[in-house]
């Protein structure tokens, strides 16, 4: 079977769920990377050096932005001429928007959010969570070739082969573009949460800290927001210890404490990564269904009751504002730092 993988990546810095989809594609035969863009060739180099048969590349002064109908168009022309059975993307906003593009071109359908892919035959069985987690599907597309999404660190990531060659095609860019980008803002770039193999989060127990008095002229709201600020350095100190990033629960966004990038949830980031650690997080459905996937849990709360304690494996009931601190100390010895 023939596989187009594409690979999602801004100015050069790579999705590293991409491998995990490239990874995916070498289990059912030829993989061919696509690389879009301008001036590209550390991507095609990568790209080859994580195992990529072939690359197809649209390098070109049009695609130097991403831009939904450009890419979109490049990536339909470029699947016609070679008429995969499978096309893998890695879940980001780009890749759901430019996906669901080229289906159209196409004549085929997007299985989106893939926690496992099978080859059945000629066709494929994929396997995705729905309501909330609660429930895995089967499904599968009846046309080709079948397109599709896979949530990040749900496929194992393949090593890298330095120095390692391949076939690197160019292809055509297509399409006229619609829009113009006429600058980007980047927010909280080094929030990564959906690559994270280490999360330490917060919740609405970071603002309980009575032994803190916060600064005269503070109104109840902004002397709870201040001591919910003073609770996050504690958890970014632990993350930084563990080189994990720093999550959050709703109620700790929608209080204040924290920007809404580290929120990890329904309504914001699903993860899976190897240890998750919640700390003053009292485990509602809403945090559950982005972080249940976790390999390892630990829960970190006062009230022995807390819904998340049934989700952790492990489970420390005690003041997090003792815990942690010692926590953090423990690992940075443990660790040499």
């Amino acid at each position: 079977m023939k596989t187009l993988v594409y690979v999602d990546h801004f100015k050069g810095d790579i999705q590293p769920s991409s491998w995990e989809a490239l990874g995916l594609a070498k289990t059912f035969g030829t993989a061919v990377a696509l690389v879009f863009g301008s001036g590209v060739d550390e991507v095609v180099k990568a790209a080859l050096e994580y195992g990529a048969d072939e690359v197809l590349v649209a390098d070109d002064a049009s695609l130097a932005d991403y831009r939904a109908e450009t890419y979109a168009s490049t990536l339909s022309a470029a699947a016609s001429s070679s008429t995969p059975d499978l096309i893998l993307f890695p879940t980001t906003a780009r890749t759901r928007e430019m996906a669901a593009m080229a289906a159209v071109d196409l004549n085929t359908g997007v299985l989106t959010d893939l926690i496992a892919l099978e080859a059945n035959g000629d066709s494929f069985v994929a396997t995705r969570p729905i309501y909330e987690g609660k429930v895995l599907e089967k499904t599968v597309c009846s046309a080709k070739p079948v397109m599709a999404t896979i949530r990040g660190r749900a496929f194992p990531k393949p090593e890298r082969e330095a120095g390692k060659s391949g076939t690197i095609t160019k292809v055509a860019a297509a399409g006229e573009a619609k829009s113009t980008v006429e600058g980007y803002s980047a927010s909280e770039h080094a929030v990564n949460l959906g690559d994270a193999a280490v999360i330490v989060s917060g919740g609405r127990g970071v603002s309980n800290n009575p032994s803190l008095t916060p600064p005269d002229g503070m109104d109840e709201k902004q002397a709870e927001v201040w001591r919910a600020q003073q609770g996050f350095a504690l958890i970014t100190d632990l993350a930084q210890a563990l080189d994990g990033a720093v999550g959050a629960s709703r109620a700790a966004v929608d209080g204040g404490y924290i920007t809404y990038a580290h929120q990890v949830g329904q309504t914001g980031k699903v993860v899976a990564p190897d240890l998750y650690i919640a700390c003053g997080i009292s485990g509602a459905i809403q945090h559950l269904v982005g972080m249940r996937n976790a390999k390892v849990i630990v829960a970190i709360n006062k009230d022995a009751d807390a819904p998340i304690f049934k989700q952790a494996r492990y489970g420390v009931v005690g003041d997090l504002f003792q815990i942690v601190p010692a926590l953090t100390e423990a690992m940075k010895k443990k660790l040499g730092k």
